[in-house]
């Protein structure tokens, strides 16, 4: 019997689902259904531009996993653009990431998904109502995961 598949991480949940040719009905069209981490696995990859490496690091699987889910989303992608079907975003095995917080003012520690469009300096405590939040995780991207943002690891120093 194979082993449960593990969840893969994503920081995006797509708010459009569905994808079709223009002009066709959808209940007309044949349906590729990608996952959300094979939609994840374009976006990190060909949209952000990651090497391979750092995508399998921020989806937390192996290097080979990520490629296995890359080639999936791709040929589907291909498939429906070549024969007119329609992409539909749905299912899969993934767990959204969450994003850490502490209030400054109070200390209270929260969580928060990603891709609410809040950051912490724009955020509130929902514990006292204060302004004063501040991102604790070390699991950030962005500028802290570019050289010139990392610090304590020894890529800022030469």
């Amino acid at each position: 019997m194979p082993r449960p598949p593990k969840c893969r991480r994503v920081e995006f949940l797509p708010q459009v689902t569905v994808f079709k040719p223009a002009g066709v009905p959808l209940r007309g069209l044949r349906e590729e259904v990608l996952t959300v981490e094979e939609l994840e696995a374009i976006r990190l990859k060909d949209l952000e531009g990651l090497e391979q490496e750092e995508c399998a690091e921020r989806m937390q699987v192996s290097r080979p996993t990520f490629q296995r889910v890359l080639v999936s989303a791709r040929e589907k992608i291909a498939r429906a653009l070549v024969e007119g079907a329609a992409i539909r975003v749905e299912g899969g095995n993934y767990r959204l990431a969450r994003r850490k917080f502490q209030c400054r003012a109070c200390g209270h520690e929260f969580e928060a998904p990603f891709g609410t469009g809040q950051r912490g300096a724009e955020m509130t405590c929902p514990e006292c109502g204060a302004a004063e939040v501040r991102r604790t995780d070390q699991d950030v991207h962005g500028f802290g995961n570019m050289p010139w943002g990392r610090h304590g690891r020894g890529w800022d120093r030469e």
